[in-house]
């Protein structure tokens, strides 16, 4: 009998909005413990956080720091890499709430 062997860890790549964003966060503790669940995405991403709809299906988002924060994340198979798109805060109804700003790059991308 063989053992299963443990999946390939992915390649964890943030794109440079979602630098941007992250070093937007200015209390260094949550920006650290960001930084730490991204990383943690390397292991199995697919079976973290929830699939997304809309504007942004085909990218996952996992909370972070409790619940405040959103890592939002596409798997890219072929290449066993994790792209990062986003990082921030769920503010429901609010322009600055991350899935609101990553909708409107989104469309603008769309649109050039």
């Amino acid at each position: 009998m063989t053992t299963p062997q443990p999946a390939q860890p992915h390649q964890v790549t943030l794109t440079p909005k979602a630098l941007e964003m992250l070093e937007a966060v200015t209390d260094r503790r949550e920006r650290d413990a960001l930084l730490e669940r991204i990383e943690a995405l390397a292991a199995d991403p697919e079976m973290q956080g929830k699939a997304l709809l809309g504007e942004l299906r085909g990218h996952r988002s996992v909370r972070a720091v409790g619940q405040r924060y959103r890592i939002v994340y596409r798997v890219i198979r072929d290449e066993v890499v994790v792209l990062v798109i986003g990082v921030g805060r769920r503010r429901e109804g609010n322009r600055r709430d991350v899935y609101a700003q990553l909708e409107r790059l989104n469309a603008d991308e769309r649109e050039s």
